[in-house]
């Protein structure tokens, strides 16, 4: 971040030409793998196939639910989620299937500074660790920065679940810090890391990702080529106090 001075000698930060931005709403968007749509009724068979086995509970230990037992109970959670006045649920349909596989949702949507959040990430065994499972959260990020207009885009995390915070980095996400004692949630502790890209990152970062994303980085199995590094440089330090 560069810095000014003012006439009375103080630092301050560089001036912008800013308006309010739109509100984020459910929208759908397309990708070559995957699409994300308002969360509905008709996503409840493919999410609880893909994330409610009996075998799923680890998928679960850092959300803030636990996993539905029947069709019944993942029927309410998504109610729940579709009820949250501060959220904008999504589901991650694949598109070869049209089954939902995972769910995710914006949050923390502030218009005013142009900042906004993706959390309640929940990716079942079919996208984790996959092209699409990216290319979701590539779609998020570019609807934020590119169609909203958006300067700030978050990432919090358990800090305690190391997958989630090795998947921030790898997107491109800086690590800001560790709030302790920041949540209560199944009845235990949650230090909680944040991570963010802000709109001066992203042009580097949505030029890593696309071209990660690019048929021509994945071989005649699906393999990629070359791995994913989308991290822009470090953000400027505070200078000492002397």
């Amino acid at each position: 971040m560069t810095a000014h001075t003012n006439e009375h000698g103080q630092r301050i930060g560089r001036e912008l030409d800013w308006t309010p931005r739109p509100e984020a709403v459910a929208t759908v968007l397309d990708g070559q793998g995957v699409r994300l749509e308002p969360l509905s009724s008709e996503h409840v068979d493919g999410l609880f196939a893909g994330l409610c086995r009996d075998d799923d509970d680890a998928l679960w230990t850092y959300l803030f639910w636990e996993r539905p037992q029947t069709r019944e109970e993942m029927a309410a959670l998504v109610e729940v989620l579709r009820a949250d006045p501060g959220a904008v649920p999504l589901a991650i349909v694949a598109r070869e299937t049209g089954e939902a596989v995972g769910f995710c949702s914006l949050l923390r949507i502030d218009p005013t500074m142009g900042s906004i959040e993706v959390g309640g990430i929940a990716f079942g065994r079919q996208l984790q660790r996959s092209r699409a499972a990216t290319e979701s959260m590539y779609l998020l990020m570019r609807h934020a920065f590119d169609d909203l207009g958006y300067r700030r885009y978050e990432w919090k995390c358990d800090s305690l679940n190391a997958p989630s915070r090795r998947a921030a980095i790898r997107l491109g996400f800086i690590w800001e810090g560790r709030f302790r004692n920041a949540v209560v949630y199944k009845g235990r502790n949650r230090d909680t890391d944040w991570f963010s890209i802000t709109d001066l990152e992203w042009p580097r970062v949505s030029s890593a990702l696309d071209a990660w994303l690019d048929d021509r980085n994945f071989d005649a199995a699906g393999r990629q080529r070359v791995r994913l590094a989308a991290r822009p440089p470090e953000p400027d330090r505070p200078e000492k106090e002397h």
